[in-house]
Formats: structure tokens, sequence, C-alpha cells
């Protein structure tokens, strides 16, 4: 049995919409990559050859992964996330005493990070920091560059 992950519902849905891509468009793709090259005749100095197999490899590999962490998820639905500590599926305010401002992160699944909209994992380094704290806790984080970051905790909700 491989690691077990937690995810919210969408979370989950996203994991299975990018199986379903590789198994029935990215598999189908390559397939026919590698009989178009086939085609070229040698398969020994063939390059378009050894390209496609190495991308159906990529392909499989991916496949086996997403399927690996589908079987183990621990899908945390919406009624199941509990805001008086942060953890996964809520969004964070908080204080940042560097930069003397407030902002706001929402916890997902390493594969739903999204930092474009401050989604972060909850096993990055300002992540794992927040999990576990409750309003008022005051929280430090080092992050990989080596420095300390200190955050206030202000709000833990779930967002629409």
């Amino acid at each position: 049995m491989g690691k077990q992950i937690t995810v919210t519902e969408t979370g989950l849905k996203k994991l299975q919409q990018d199986l379903d891509y590789l198994k029935n468009v990215k598999r189908k793709e390559v397939a026919e990559k590698i009989g178009i090259a086939r085609g070229f005749g040698d398969l020994s100095e063939n390059s378009e050859y050894d390209a496609a197999k190495n991308e159906q490899n990529k392909i499989e590999t991916q496949i086996h992964e997403l399927e690996e962490m589908i079987s183990n998820a621990k899908v945390i639905s919406e009624d199941q996330i509990d805001v008086e500590k942060v953890n996964i599926g809520v969004t964070v305010k908080v204080h940042d005493y560097d930069l003397d401002e407030d902002d706001e992160y929402t916890l997902v699944s390493s594969r739903e990070v999204d930092l474009s909209k401050n989604m972060i994992s909850d096993q990055s380094a300002i992540g794992k920091s927040l999990v576990g704290s409750k309003i008022g806790d005051v929280v430090s984080v080092v992050v990989p560059d080596g420095s300390e970051l200190k955050f206030k905790i202000l709000d833990i909700y779930k967002k629409d």
C-alpha cells in the first residue's frame, strides 16, 4: 500500500480527471506516434520510435502514480472540514510580521496547489507550519532559503 494522501472532494475529482486524460487521450496519442515511427524502418536507429517509447513509459508511470494516489486517498468532504484549527480544506487569514500585511492561504493537497490563487500544499514549509494552529497563534516558518517568517493566525474559515 502506498502513502495515504488527504484531498478535498475537488482534489479527488482533479486526480480522476488527470487519470482519465492520460488513459483515454495521451495513451492513444503515444500509441499512434509509436505506430508512425515503426513505419520509418529500422527500430535500432529510429530516434522517433525511441522518443515515443520514452513518452509511453513516462505516461504509464504517471498513470500508475495517479491510480496509487486515488486508491490511497483520504477524502475530506466539505462538512468534515473543521475551522477550529488550520487543516487541509480551510482558508487561513494571517498577519505576516515581515511584510506587515495580512494575507490568506487556502490549504490543499499537493495535487491542488495553485499559487496564483494562494492555494498552498499542506506539505509545503508554510503549510506544515500552519497545520494545527488556532486563531491567535503565532507561527514561525523556516522557508527553503533559510529565512524565518512569522505569521499570526487571524481567522480560519471555509471558502465558498
